[in-house]
């Protein structure tokens, strides 16, 4: 006799992903504003730093290690686990130390948040994503102080999944908008 019954979401990982649409909203329209303000005329075009490659490097290997430390919490592997939510946080504060100095070369080579309309869209931009970066960290060191708590042991992992959720989208979110300002320097 097949179930009748339909698999529910839950509440916790339904609210990440109403908030990942209203994210992936807003930078739509910054994009497209982007877009549409490129093509009035009056565009400065500058190259992105070097450390903006770094940077995707290092966030996109943290989302490996998430997801590797995802599948060690399932497993109850709780030393490996520790070790790849440790790196985890260390890439993603590598991450966003390394957006700051290419934030500050761009600012050493002249090109300024009141600038030129295109220097004010890559801040704008980029500075939108930092701020998500900055809410995912903090998100990560719970994560991490949780991962070495002695006394309470709860092996639900619904927490940590919405955590990662959202690490992999401020992931694939950057890798979008790094391949969208290299298209249009």
């Amino acid at each position: 006799m097949p179930s009748t019954e339909r698999k529910k979401i839950h509440p916790h990982k339904f609210a990440m992903w109403v908030a990942i649409c209203s994210i992936i909203m807003m930078f739509a329209g910054l994009t497209s504003g982007y877009i549409v303000r490129q093509s009035q005329g009056n565009w400065v075009y500058f190259s992105l730093p070097s450390l903006f490659y770094v940077s995707t490097g290092l966030i996109a290997a943290s989302s490996v290690t998430m997801f590797l430390g995802v599948r060690a919490f399932k497993q109850r592997a709780m030393p490996r686990f520790r070790m790849l939510i440790s790196l985890t946080l260390l890439l993603g504060i590598g991450f966003a130390v390394c957006q700051w100095y290419g934030f500050e070369q761009l600012w050493a080579s002249g090109i300024k948040v009141a600038g030129n309309p295109s220097e004010s869209f890559l801040f704008i931009i980029a500075g939108m994503h930092g701020l998500h970066i900055i809410g995912g960290i903090i998100a990560l060191l719970i994560v991490f102080f949780r991962a070495f708590r002695t006394k309470v042991k709860v092996y639900n992992a619904t927490g940590l999944e919405v955590m990662a959720t959202y690490w992999h989208f401020v992931d694939v979110l950057w890798i979008y908008l790094f391949v969208f300002f290299l298209a249009n320097q």
